[in-house]
């Protein structure tokens, strides 16, 4: 199955993100990509942390979006359904049961632009070196239920897919509950890692995810300056079961990274090493 990581540098303009994630979309779906995923924050990166709480949207129909009421979630089904993908929307603000807060939401819809999943970030990112300080929770309703998702590729592969969220990515017990009843044959991990983080922490901790649960890992990012002062690092890339990166943009802007997963590679690794059936923890 062919996937694409969309890269983006979003701005505070919610009509310019979209028409730049319309535009990416339509170049992966073009090139063969069956799976799509943006980066988290695709719809705005604002210039206050507070700004996401302006364009949230509430929850929408899952079969038919109101463009009126939820024109984000409106454009991704539409964008599924027009190039016949899976679409995994980035995040974007869902109204929380907070006046004050907003969840950081995970949207999949199935080429038939129907919604078939939400997670809502758990883990809420906080960090402060003296001279960059990032406190998620002022804004955001952290999630509370892991969740995943089934999808036929076009060649009649099943696929089990855990969906999570930049800094998601630090607490591997996530990942293990979400293998715990089937073992998961994508991580799908839109993010918006910090420069800083990113440069020292990005790519180890994705592949250390990928080897331990001997699975792919499909990670798309934001990757550059914005307009608020914060460099995101960028880098989204596609891994395989071993570790090994399949595919990785470099450069900052936006852009699309492709490559082809591989079931029975990742079947013939399991057998070799067995590694899932040997824990003995729970």
């Amino acid at each position: 199955m062919k996937v694409a990581a969309l890269q983006m540098v979003s701005t505070p303009h919610v009509d310019e993100n979209l028409a730049q994630a319309r535009a990416l979309i339509a170049q992966a779906a073009q090139a063969g990509a069956e799976l799509l995923a943006l980066p988290e924050y695709f719809c705005l990166m604002g210039l206050h942390d507070k700004d996401k709480l302006h364009v949230a949207e509430p929850l929408a129909d899952a079969i038919q979006p109101d463009p009126t009421a939820a024109p984000m979630q409106a454009m991704l089904a539409q964008a599924a359904r027009e190039h016949g993908v899976w679409l995994i929307g980035g995040t974007l603000p869902i109204l929380s049961h907070e006046p004050e807060r907003v969840f950081n939401t995970v949207l999949v819809f199935n080429p038939q632009g129907e919604r078939v999943a939400r997670y809502d970030k758990i883990h809420l990112f906080c960090f402060d070196d003296g001279q960059r300080r990032y406190d998620e929770a002022a804004s955001l309703t952290p999630g509370t239920q892991p969740v995943s998702f089934h999808m036929q590729d076009k060649q009649g592969e099943s696929w089990h897919i855990g969906l999570s969220v930049c800094y998601d990515l630090r607490f591997p017990e996530l990942f293990r509950q979400l293998g715990a009843d089937q073992a998961l044959d994508l991580i799908v991990l839109p993010a918006a890692f910090t420069d800083t983080t990113g440069k020292a922490h990005w790519e180890l901790l994705l592949r250390a995810r990928a080897v331990e649960n001997l699975c792919h890992v499909l990670a798309p990012a934001q990757g550059g300056p914005h307009e608020n002062g914060r460099r995101t690092f960028g880098h989204s890339l596609v891994i395989e079961p071993w570790g090994q990166v399949l595919a990785m943009q470099v450069a900052e802007g936006p852009g699309i990274v492709m490559a082809g997963l591989n079931k029975a590679h990742q079947t013939t690794l399991r057998t070799q090493l067995p590694a899932l059936s040997h824990r003995v923890l729970d």
